[in-house]
């Protein structure tokens, strides 16, 4: 008999559908049985070299190696990624792939927000276990669908945009001239705030990169190479600076301590990256436009640049002029005044 129930009451299948190809499976109910049958009996005459493919018992940490093996190592911050995915697989307790569900992920997920951890964070998290599912359905190493497919991110209160006066950045500056312990980091600022570039890509920079009137950051996080223009007075002073002092060194750190030891106080999380929004910011101010921003900045989406545009002059001048009290003086402003 092809199909028979078993006393725990599961139903076995034994067939071979061709000679030679005999094929064995336990399943839950009988329909569940009637439905492998029938596949096996249709592949094998349409296919005589098909085969079931055997339950996938991968744990989640080897199906997130097989993901770094295949993909991740490609990636710009791929050691960054592979502690992140050993991360949350710790925080899942390692489940099997196949078995992994998204009421376990949105679980742990719950837990790790009461317990403070932030929701930028916990977005981030989620868009890296995703990713690893995607590219191994896309690249066919698993069968199963994505369990997190269906899993929204957290929606993040929007936080408000801060950026340095031009007295700030005076006090910044000399700041940062007067710590000897780096003689690089003055200038990689400097870097930051003249054309908006991150402060990985400025301390990136290298001698055959300042050249004709322009600086080119090619260690980009969209990987996309940016050329910015800088005045002929500061393009000399970098070159006079490797000459002197060679290429730059890492000193992010360096960076934190000296804001810190300023008036100067930035939200949480926004160190280095205050010099880029001080850029974006004072050039819509000034009148800038902001598709010109967008380029300069290398944002791949004009909403990322559009964060910026309540800064513009127009703009604000518009709040003055249609806002609902303006001239209050002369207007009515009560349903009293306009029925005497």
């Amino acid at each position: 008999m092809a199909i028979e129930q078993l006393p725990d009451g599961r139903w076995k299948v034994d067939i071979e559908p061709i000679k030679g190809k005999r094929y064995r499976k336990t399943l839950k109910t009988k329909g569940e049985a009637l439905r492998f049958e029938a596949t096996c009996r249709t592949k094998c005459i349409e296919t005589p070299d098909w085969s079931p493919k055997p339950k996938d018992r991968r744990k989640l940490s080897e199906l997130c190696d097989r993901y770094y093996d295949l993909h991740g190592h490609t990636l710009a911050d791929s050691a960054s990624l592979k502690r992140v995915l050993a991360k949350i697989v710790a925080d899942l307790g390692n489940p099997v792939g196949a078995n992994f569900t998204a009421d376990q992920y949105c679980d742990m997920r719950r837990i790790q927000l009461e317990a403070g951890v932030h929701s930028k964070t916990l977005n981030n998290r989620l868009g890296y276990i995703k990713a690893v599912f995607n590219e191994l359905i896309r690249l066919d190493n698993i069968h199963f669908p994505n369990p997190l497919i269906k899993v929204r991110p957290l929606r993040l209160q929007e936080r408000p945009l801060s950026f340095l006066t031009s007295e700030q950045i005076t006090e910044l500056l000399t700041a940062l001239d007067s710590r000897p312990i780096c003689v690089h980091i003055g200038l990689i600022a400097r870097i930051c705030l003249v054309t908006g570039a991150r402060w990985g890509e400025a301390q990136a920079l290298t001698p055959d990169r300042v050249c004709n009137g322009a600086v080119t950051f090619a260690n980009t996080k969209s990987r996309r190479t940016r050329t910015i223009p800088i005045d002929a007075a500061f393009e000399q002073s970098l070159i006079r600076h490797f000459k002197q002092h060679g290429p730059f060194t890492h000193c992010m750190r360096h960076f934190s301590r000296v804001i810190d030891s300023t008036s100067i106080e930035l939200p949480a999380g926004q160190a280095t990256h205050v010099l880029r929004h001080t850029f974006a910011s004072h050039f819509v101010i000034n009148g800038g436009n902001i598709l010109t921003l967008q380029k300069i900045l290398g944002h791949t989406s004009l909403a990322m640049t559009m964060r910026y545009a309540h800064l513009a002059p127009d703009h604000l001048r518009d709040a003055l002029r249609f806002n609902p009290l303006v001239d209050t003086s002369s207007t009515p402003t009560t349903l009293e005044s306009k029925n005497p």
